[in-house]
């Protein structure tokens, strides 16, 4: 008598709790990334556009959150946005932090960072 081989009804229920784990997980956390994706693109916007050489610190400040209430960021305050000048030229680094709640009292703390005019 030959033994059967294959996947059980057990080994079928555990793999598809752990993809469905990894599915939900990934639903959670992709919002926060591609949020700091448009913050990057914004921040690259205003490089290359030249905002950052012209404008005062006041004016990039405006210019990124009008250009953030476009592309819907709102985790960004404004503390969070720093503006350094060297010369004619600025630097606007963006640091925050993002708390996303995955289960119950389970969460995922997300620290991003990026500058612009370096």
């Amino acid at each position: 008598m030959k033994k059967q081989l294959g996947a059980t009804l057990v080994g079928m229920l555990f793999i598809a709790a752990m993809i469905g784990s990894v599915v939900i997980l990934a639903a959670k956390l992709v919002p926060a990334y591609t949020e700091f994706m448009a913050v990057k693109k914004i921040l690259n916007a205003m490089d290359t556009g030249g905002d950052l050489k012209t404008m005062s610190p006041r004016e990039i400040q405006a210019s990124f959150f009008k250009r953030g209430s476009i592309d819907n960021i709102h985790s960004i305050k404004p503390e969070d946005l720093e503006v350094s000048r060297s010369g004619d030229r600025s630097t606007l680094t963006v640091t925050y932090s993002v708390k996303v709640p995955i289960v119950s009292n389970v969460s995922a703390w997300l620290d991003f960072s990026a500058s612009a005019g370096q």
